[in-house]
């Protein structure tokens, strides 16, 4: 539920851990790494007023093995530090954009022209995703009629391979426990289940935001640590099974009630891309700099693997963030970056722990 580059992420984070607090008192569980090959990158915010140039952003991303960069809106000097990067980019739009470029195909080819184009080619685009964290809500229904005319844009336009899709909170699922019972909410389902439709007609993956740590830190110690950090140190008892299948960790479930959510919605085979995940270092429960390094190495080591409901299907994965963000409110929002404006580390993630 993430901090975008105008917006907050409180109210959807804690509507997204609701559904795990009353169900986790006793998922009391190790971790277990799989060792395997992940996607990783980093989400790069820009609500702060002290950050590096964009070309040293860049640099940095290089310099740190991190394959894959998400913006959260078009911004230029970004986009134009990222030419022949080789980082892979996913793009986002303004979720205030979202009713125009739903209504308005030429809008959608404007946006397409001025924030897409010039870059092909000298910029790898992964993805496009209409809308960050707008279902359910009021927004809702413009979400797939902007990805229809985004997509025909691109491709009146000339660019191919580039598939658009949104991203979603979890609190687009009303069920997610046990993961097998994952389904998405009577407000969401009427949403959710034309967009899976359509992004498995296109071969495109739908992006969702995990975020393990506000139900830990929201669950009032009926969480355990250790299975919300991927660890296999804390001294938990036991691991959960569903159905005869395994869970040691609580982003393996969430992304598998999400899985279970799309099959349900009549989608089989759709690839999920955790388009952000991450624990802050420092102001609210949990939030410490030995927590947040141990998160983010464990996902780094981890999604390699795949889940218990895809094993061996490497997990695409953006931790978020690169930056503390001074712009964000008060509390853990200014304190889920990896590095300082300044470029100093706040904890060490090991970026090639993923990697054979």
């Amino acid at each position: 539920m993430a901090a975008r580059g105008g917006g907050t992420r409180m109210t959807s984070a804690a509507a997204a851990a609701a559904p795990w607090v009353s169900v986790c008192s006793f998922l009391l569980c190790l971790a277990a790494f799989q060792g395997a090959e992940g996607a990783i990158g980093v989400n790069y915010g820009m609500v702060a007023n002290n950050l590096p140039a964009p070309e040293q952003v860049v640099s940095m991303y290089k310099a740190k093995n991190i394959s894959y960069v998400r913006l959260f809106h078009p911004d230029k000097d970004a986009l134009n530090a990222l030419r022949g990067s080789g980082v892979g980019v996913v793009l986002g739009t303004l979720n205030e954009d979202l009713p125009r470029l739903a209504s308005d195909l030429s809008f959608a080819a404007s946006w397409v022209a001025t924030n897409v184009q010039p870059f092909a080619g000298a910029v790898q685009f992964r993805y496009i995703n209409a809308g960050n964290e707008v279902i359910p809500g009021d927004a809702a229904a413009r979400v797939l009629p902007a990805m229809q005319n985004l997509e025909s844009a691109l491709r009146s336009a000339g660019v191919t391979g580039v598939p658009v899709t949104t991203a979603v909170a979890t609190s687009v699922l009303g069920a997610s426990y046990p993961p097998s019972q994952g389904a998405f909410s009577e407000a969401a389902a009427p949403v959710m289940a034309p967009i899976v439709s359509y992004l498995s007609s296109k071969g495109a993956p739908l992006l969702v935001n995990v975020y393990p740590y506000f139900a830990y830190s929201s669950s009032g110690g009926q969480v355990a640590l250790g299975y919300a950090l991927l660890s296999a140190d804390a001294g938990a008892a036991s691991s959960v099974t569903d159905a005869g299948v395994v869970y040691t960790n609580m982003f393996d479930a969430i992304v598998d009630a999400t899985h279970a959510a799309v099959e349900k919605a009549g989608v089989q085979g759709l690839e999920l891309v955790v388009s952000e995940t991450g624990w802050p270092s420092a102001g609210g429960e949990g939030a410490t700099v030995e927590n947040a390094a141990a998160y983010n190495n464990n996902v780094v080591r981890h999604v390699g693997g795949g889940t218990p409901r895809r094993p061996g299907k490497a997990v695409e994965t953006y931790l978020f963030a690169m930056f503390n963000e001074n712009g964000k409110a008060e509390g853990v929002e200014q304190h889920f970056g990896l590095f300082q404006p300044d470029m100093s580390e706040v904890y060490h993630v090991d970026f090639t722990a993923g990697s054979p």
